[in-house]
């Protein structure tokens, strides 16, 4: 106990939103250090050895335009670990970035983890940040820390509903007294969105296009709802037919039609929630509204979407995107606030 306090005087404790789009390093008393997506450029040598080439923005940048020998790899896929080996060098490559030194002093991690998470990819997760140089790990899970960090009042007897919509996984969670009452996770996403995106541009307009056009096409002109100005973008792909590169105009309503199934999906998946959460904190959501975090919360009109589907107010939280990473460093600094809500 005296030596984990000695050396906890000379580490920097951190906490890890390790998200399947980016992932935010907070030090402790110190704030966001890292914002950088979740991405790794791999090359691979001769000898079938894999060396890391660039991580985060650097190895997002590489992705579709890699030659044979070099690969950008998401390791995070819908919200858990689809590469052990390569997620475990991304999170030693952050830890040692915050660090700015390859320390002896092992920190203090708290890793923000989906819901939905088994026991075998909870432990996975733990074990990678133990291998990349940490002291102790103890895992959150999504929903908590979203309302956390979108300063909610957790520890009272209210009912709290917050809808997490991040990269690869919405997380649903009614949260009340330090606990989670009921939660969802489904793998239904920003990703997802972004591949709704591009299957619909290739089956309407016979148009290939990669999933970061997706993307920018969903941050661009993506509406949930019909807005008074519709807007338009140019984007650039190969037609399936001529197999040469065209152009096309693309408007929000076609944003908005590719966008309708997986929107939907949320839609009900939070319906499933409302039907089965108690009388009493059912009570407390009318009266306090449901809020809306992560990235997918910035989809234009998405929260009087969901208001109109539930028929209950529906709020965006003040910087939906860092709601996650904001509140998993909350509980790194208030102690008794770790123990009460972490789940090992």
């Amino acid at each position: 106990m005296i030596l984990d306090h000695v050396i906890g005087l000379f580490s920097n404790d951190m906490s890890i939103d390790l998200g399947t789009a980016n992932t935010l390093v907070l030090l402790k008393n110190k704030g966001i250090i890292i914002n950088e997506p979740s991405v790794v450029a791999i090359q691979n040598d001769k000898y079938g050895r894999n060396n890391i080439l660039a991580v985060g923005k650097e190895a997002k940048d590489m992705i579709g335009k890699t030659p044979g020998n070099i690969e950008a790899i998401r390791p995070m896929k819908d919200g858990v670990i689809a590469d052990f080996d390569i997620t475990e060098k991304m999170i030693r490559y952050f830890i040692e970035k915050a660090h700015k030194r390859k320390s002896f002093i092992r920190p203090r991690i708290v890793i923000c983890v989906p819901y939905g998470l088994t026991q075998v990819e909870r432990k996975a997760v733990k074990e990678s940040a133990m291998s990349a140089g940490a002291r102790e790990v103890y895992l959150i899970e999504e929903p908590m820390a979203a309302a956390i960090g979108a300063d909610l009042d957790i520890k009272k007897p209210h009912g709290n509903l917050v809808v997490d919509i991040g990269g690869g996984t919405t997380e649903i969670g009614v949260i009340s007294l330090g606990g989670l009452v009921i939660c969802k996770s489904i793998r239904v996403a920003g990703d997802k969105i972004d591949r709704a995106i591009v299957d619909y541009i290739k089956k309407k307009y016979n148009l290939l296009i990669g999933d970061r056009t997706g993307e920018n096409i969903k941050i661009e002109i993506g509406t949930a709802i019909k807005t008074d100005e519709e807007v338009s973008l140019n984007i650039k792909g190969r037609d399936q037919i001529s197999g040469l590169l065209v152009s096309i105009e693309l408007t929000s309503e076609d944003a908005r039609e590719a966008m309708k199934e997986p929107l939907k999906e949320i839609g009900n998946a939070l319906k499933d929630i409302l039907e089965l959460t108690p009388p009493d904190l059912a009570g407390d959501i009318v009266e306090n509204g449901i809020v809306l975090t992560g990235g997918g919360a910035l989809i234009r009109g998405l929260d009087k979407y969901l208001s109109e589907i539930v028929k209950l107010p529906v709020y965006v939280a003040e910087e939906p995107l860092l709601a996650v990473a904001k509140g998993t460093g909350r509980v790194l600094e208030e102690i008794d606030l770790l123990k009460q809500i972490i789940n090992d």
